[in-house]
């Protein structure tokens, strides 16, 4: 089934706050002087949404989704005023087998054929002392929107060594609970809580 999964570390947020949109790196603050501020849009070839969760005690599978798009409008001088928005094609998920394709989008978990989309707008920004950055915002899965906390780390800002375009480079884990958006299907065998992991390279949009 289209790419393959990659990436993601051990589940660590068990609480409500939901997935983070960036980072893991360094401890330094982030440097936009190289970018200009305004809009930014994915580079599709260059970004990656996985989520895991657990199996029985016995596995943390991997899956991700093949289509979305995420959009930046990045205010470099007071990036408190940055906004990200993010839409995911439900059906898009890639879990490695069509027998789970079929339950994981079926009507007791994403119910995907009446829920195409799962949206997430952010809603606040705050900076952290140690260069990463609180993205607050509504995910909205199934009709049901609850606030999540997203920490945010920037990997780098710079033109792009070929394009020359200007580039952003983020990413961001995070954690849910799956209940809460109506998702709770087969809980505890399968975990509630999911860990969420994105890595994305943003490029202005002109």
């Amino acid at each position: 089934m289209k790419r393959s999964a990659l990436l993601i570390s051990s589940l660590a947020f068990s609480s409500l706050a939901i997935s983070s949109l960036v980072v893991a790196g360094s401890a330094s603050a982030a440097d936009f002087s190289a970018v200009p501020s305004g809009a930014y849009n994915v580079d599709k070839t260059h970004a990656y949404i996985n989520f895991q969760y657990n199996h029985l005690g016995l596995s943390n599978p991997v899956l991700q989704f093949d289509e979305f798009e995420i959009s930046m409008d990045l205010d470099k001088d007071d990036p408190s005023k940055t906004t990200v928005t993010m839409e995911i094609v439900t059906d898009s998920v890639d879990t490695g087998s069509d027998i789970w394709h079929e339950h994981i989008t079926g009507e007791k978990w994403f119910d995907a054929a009446n829920n195409p989309k799962i949206n997430f707008q952010s809603t606040e920004v705050a900076a952290n002392a140690d260069g990463t950055f609180n993205l607050t915002g509504d995910l909205t899965i199934k009709d049901v929107t609850k606030p999540v906390m997203l920490v945010v780390t920037v990997n780098g800002a710079m033109p792009h060594p070929r394009s020359q375009k200007p580039i952003v480079g983020i990413s961001a884990i995070g954690g849910l609970k799956r209940s809460d958006w109506g998702l709770g299907a087969n809980a505890p065998y399968i975990s509630d809580e999911v860990k969420l992991e994105i890595q994305a390279e943003m490029v202005a949009a002109q």
